[in-house]
C-alpha cells in the first residue's frame, strides 16, 4: 500500500494532526525564543534565524519517529500531511508579502528594468555553474534535469511530462528537489546573509536575487539579507523580493519548459564529450523508482486545509508576538484579515482547475494595499501590515521541517554528486540575479 492510499484511510487520526500542530507550535515558541545567532566567517557573517532552528528541529523529530514512544512520534503519515500542508499553508506568506508589494508600488515601477533583466540571472545562472561542475563530477545525462533550474515542483511537472521522473533526467531533478526542500533554505539563507555581510552588493540587489520562484526559500534569503541591512530598508527589500519572486513564478515556468531545458539539454550534448571525460566515476545512482512516491502529495480537503492554515495562523501570531514584541490579539486579526484573499483564491482554485492561485492572491492583496487606490480598506491595510512578514516563515519552515524527514531515505540514495550540484546551482541563481541586478544599481 502506498503512502498515498495510507493518507485516505484512517490514518492518520486527527490527533496525530493536532499532535503535528501543537508540537510544531511548541517548536515555534522555542526557535523564537533562541532568536537570531550569528558568526563570523572569513570577511563576512552567517546569520542563523528562528525559521531555521524551527526548520532543523521539526526535521528532527520528524526523523527520530522510529526511536520515540508513539505518544511522541510523528508518523511518517503525518509527516506526509505536513508536506502538503506546506503547499497550502505557505499561502499566508504570499498574502503578507502581496500588501508589500502594494504598499511600495512606487519603489518597484522605478526599479522596474532592474526586476526584468535579473529574471536572466535566475534562469541562466543555474545552468552556467550548475550544469559544467555536474559533468565535471561525472553526471551524466541526470545533470540535464538537475541544473535547468532549482528544481522546484514545476520543475518536475516538466521533465515528469518531457521525460519520466524515471528517467536519468527525471532522477536529476528528484534529487534537486530533495536536496532543496532538505537543506535549500539552510544553505541559501546561510550563503545570501555571508553575501549581504561583506558589503560589496547593493542590497536591493540581493532582495532581488533572494526571489527564487520558492516562498520559503524566498523567505529564508530574503531574512538573512534584512538580518545585515538597515531597518528602514526592510519593507522596500520585501517588496522587490516579493515582485521578484512573482515575476520568477509568472513567466518561470514557461522561461523554463520553452528555454531553459532545450538550451540545457543542447549544452550537455557540447559539453559532456568534453568535460565528462575528465572524470570516469561519479554517475548518479539510478535505482530511485521510490522517490516520486516519497514526495506525492496526498489528496488535501477544506478541513485539512483549515488546519493548515489555522497552525500558520496560530503560530506566525506567536512568532510575531515572541519575536518582533506585537500584541497577540493584533497579530491574530491581522493573521486573520490576510486569511480573507488566501480564502477566495483557495475556492476559486477548486472551481477552476487552471485558475493560478499563486499569481491571483499576490495581484489580488497588492491592488488592496496601493495606497489611495482603494481607500476603505486602508484601515485593514494597516492592521494586516502588523504582522512582520519573517514571522510566517517560523511556522512555514517548521512544517517544511516535518515534511523532510521521510524524504531522506531517497535523499540518501541519490548521493553525494547530486548535493554539490544543487547546491551550487541554488547558489547561481541567487548570485546571477544579483549580478545583473547590480548593473541598474
Amino acid at each position: 500500500m502506498t503512502e498515498s492510499n495510507l493518507m485516505q484511510g484512517p490514518r492518520p487520526l486527527l490527533a496525530g494532526k493536532a499532535k503535528l500542530i501543537i508540537g510544531g507550535l511548541i517548536l515555534v515558541a522555542l526557535a523564537e525564543m533562541i532568536g537570531r545567532v550569528g558568526f563570523k566567517l572569513g570577511p563576512g557573517q552567517v546569520t542563523l534565524l528562528p525559521m531555521l532552528w524551527a526548520l532543523l528541529m521539526a526535521a528532527l523529530w520528524g526523523g527520530l519517529h522510529r526511536r520515540l514512544p508513539g505518544a511522541l512520534a510523528v508518523s511518517p503519515q503525518v509527516q506526509a500531511w505536513a508536506s502538503a500542508a506546506l503547499g497550502v499553508g505557505v499561502m499566508l506568506f504570499l498574502s503578507r508579502m502581496g500588501l508589500t508589494v502594494g504598499q511600495s508600488l512606487p519603489t518597484v515601477i522605478a526599479s522596474g528594468p532592474a526586476l526584468i533583466f535579473q529574471e536572466l540571472g535566475h534562469f541562466l545562472g543555474t545552468i552556467v555553474i550548475g550544469l559544467p561542475l555536474a559533468l565535471v563530477l561525472g553526471m551524466k545525462r541526470e545533470a540535464v534535469g538537475a541544473t535547468f533550474s532549482i528544481g522546484r515542483e514545476g520543475s518536475l511537472m516538466i521533465i515528469g511530462e518531457r521525460y519520466g521522473l524515471n528517467s536519468a533526467e527525471g532522477r536529476g531533478v528528484l534529487g534537486e528537489y530533495i536536496t532543496g526542500t532538505v537543506l535549500g533554505a539552510i544553505f541559501l539563507a546561510s550563503f545570501a546573509g555571508f553575501l549581504a555581510s561583506l558589503g560589496v552588493f547593493d542590497p536591493r540587489s540581493l532582495a532581488m536575487g533572494a526571489g527564487v520562484g520558492s516562498a520559503s526559500l524566498m523567505a529564508a534569503s530574503l531574512g538573512a539579507v534584512m538580518a545585515q541591512t538597515d531597518p528602514a530598508q526592510h519593507e522596500t527589500l520585501t517588496a522587490l523580493a516579493a515582485t521578484a519572486n512573482m515575476l520568477t513564478g509568472i513567466v518561470g515556468f514557461y522561461f523554463t519548459m520553452l528555454v531553459s531545458l532545450p538550451l540545457c539539454s543542447w549544452l550537455y550534448h557540447r559539453l559532456e564529450p568534453v568535460l565528462g571525460r575528465l572524470t570516469r566515476r561519479g554517475r548518479a545512482p539510478q535505482d530511485t523508482e521510490a522517490g516520486m512516491e516519497a514526495i506525492a502529495a496526498p489528496p488535501f480537503g477544506w478541513g485539512d486545509r483549515l488546519l493548515a492554515w489555522g497552525f500558520v495562523v496560530l503560530g506566525a501570531a506567536l512568532a510575531n508576538h515572541l519575536g518582533y514584541g506585537a500584541d497577540l490579539l493584533q497579530s491574530l486579526a491581522g493573521c486573520l484579515l490576510l486569511m480573507v484573499p488566501v480564502v477566495i483564491a483557495a475556492a476559486l482554485r477548486q472551481r477552476f482547475a487552471r485558475f493560478p492561485e499563486m499569481i491571483a492572491l499576490s495581484l489580488m492583496t497588492a491592488v488592496v494595499a496601493v495606497p489611495g487606490l482603494l481607500p476603505a480598506f486602508a484601515p485593514l491595510v494597516a492592521l494586516a501590515a502588523k504582522m512582520n512578514f519573517l514571522a510566517f516563515t517560523t511556522p512555514v519552515l517548521a512544517l517544511a521541517g516535518f515534511s523532510v524527514a521521510r524524504d531522506l531515505p531517497v535523499f540518501r540514495r541519490l548521493g553525494w554528486r547530486i548535493v554539490a550540484v544543487s547546491l551550487a546551482a541554488e547558489a547561481a541563481t541567487f548570485l546571477g540575479a544579483v549580478l545583473v541586478a547590480e548593473l541598474f544599481h
